[in-house]
């Protein structure tokens, strides 16, 4: 008998969520994703030492030896969200996913300027746009930069995503793809309830089966990848969905377990759903928004803690140069 994952990758697309290229070697996912936390914690490998230097050494003469470490250090995250995609796209044939600074979830114009650079760095390089996705949280602002972009053809992926609110914002704003976070929808709703939940029981695994068989019910081109998982229980219950993006441990596990994967999400059982149509515009979803607990708080949440990843990276980046330089000084 086949494996879990040599099964589920036949109704779903695989993505590693990591920032580590030996792991998606392992795997051969199609498509891989990475956040600011995933890089943070790749670039402080000593495997990762080299390219982490070299971007930073970028970034310092881009800028200039007059510039403050702390400026040198936020170039360098931008350049090396990029280096690091660059080096996943030597390995998997599909597509990453390169965050926009979380810092600018509310700022609309300030997001499509930085998706913009961030596509600029990759044309510079020959790589090409059907290989890149923009990561934008999902909040109206994000969802309208979104829309900006792909009008551009610059593809989106729409993280931190919750509510049903923000997934049929995202679908009639024409974004390539949504990526709900399943395990953080549980993790809110054990603490809130104090129960715990498996298998179809799970509310983030309800969360997404409504999203994708809203989208195929009413045949939006949204792509829908279930994220953030907290078992293997809540990947198989969401075996068809588009794409899952899961996490080294879980593709492990998946790898190693052996019984039979039924398919559970398919666009021809969605199409025979009786599902309304939700209206949606800036009041809408701002009534939605602050109707769901939940979202409200885990949005906010995301966006937090994406942000303080960065902080901590830009900190880790600039100490680093200044010990490149102090040894160079030495010399």
């Amino acid at each position: 008998m086949a494996n879990l994952l040599e099964q589920l990758r036949r109704y779903t697309t695989v993505v590693a969520d990591t920032g580590d290229f030996q792991t998606m070697e392992k795997f051969k996912p199609t498509d891989a994703t990475t956040n600011p936390s995933l890089i943070t914690a790749a670039a402080q490998l000593p495997q990762y030492q080299a390219l982490v230097d070299d971007v930073l050494l970028g970034a310092r003469k881009e800028l200039g030896d007059a510039a403050p470490v702390e400026k040198v250090a936020n170039l360098a995250f931008q350049r090396l969200a990029v280096a690091f995609g660059r080096k996943i796209l030597a390995i998997v044939p599909g597509r990453v996913s390169t965050e926009v600074d979380a810092r600018l979830s509310y700022d609309t114009d300030a997001t499509i300027q930085q998706a913009r650079a961030i596509i600029k760095q990759y044309d510079a390089v020959g790589v090409g746009r059907e290989h890149i996705l923009i990561k934008i949280a999902s909040t109206w602002e994000g969802i309208r930069a979104a829309e900006v972009l792909e009008k551009e053809g610059i593809h989106c992926n729409l993280t931190l995503l919750f509510g049903m609110h923000q997934a049929v914002a995202c679908a009639e704003a024409k974004v390539t793809l949504i990526s709900p976070f399943v395990g953080r929808i549980l993790d809110w709703y054990k603490k809130d309830t104090g129960k715990d939940y498996v298998g179809a029981d799970d509310p983030g695994v309800q969360s997404v089966t409504t999203i994708y068989n809203y989208y195929k019910k009413f045949g939006y081109k949204t792509q829908v990848m279930g994220a953030s998982f907290r078992n293997i229980g809540e990947i198989t219950e969401l075996a068809g969905c588009d794409l899952l993006t899961i996490s080294p441990q879980l593709l492990a596990e998946l790898e190693s377990t052996e019984r039979e994967l039924p398919r559970k999400l398919d666009p021809a059982n969605a199409a025979s759903l009786k599902i309304e149509r939700i209206p949606m515009d800036k009041a809408d979803f701002e009534r939605m928004h602050a109707a769901d607990r939940m979202a409200h708080e885990k949005l906010q949440e995301g966006i937090e803690g994406f942000s303080a990843a960065l902080v901590k990276l830009e900190g880790i980046l600039a100490a680093r140069i200044t010990e490149i330089e102090g040894v160079h000084a030495a010399v």
